[in-house]
């Protein structure tokens, strides 16, 4: 399952799938982009990894399979 990883666009924020070419959303927001990205993470029971504006990963939940799981509730 691929993670979802959130990042800063032109227009926006996008959710983009890891290895996938095209983005999966786009939203006006971070959060709302975060909020997607952690539903499509929880069916798939991958990971989100957040990147701020400037490109670098500022975060990471995780929602698989994995016994010390990351997620932190924040959004």
């Amino acid at each position: 399952m691929p993670n979802q990883h959130v990042v800063k666009r032109p227009d926006g924020w996008a959710v983009r799938g890891a290895g996938n070419s095209r983005d999966t959303a786009h939203t006006n927001t971070q959060y709302e982009a975060i909020r997607v990205a952690k539903d499509i993470a929880i069916n798939q029971r991958s990971e989100v990894v957040i990147h701020g504006a400037n490109g670098k990963i500022r975060d990471k939940d995780s929602y698989g399979n994995d016994p010390q799981s990351s997620h932190d509730n924040k959004f």
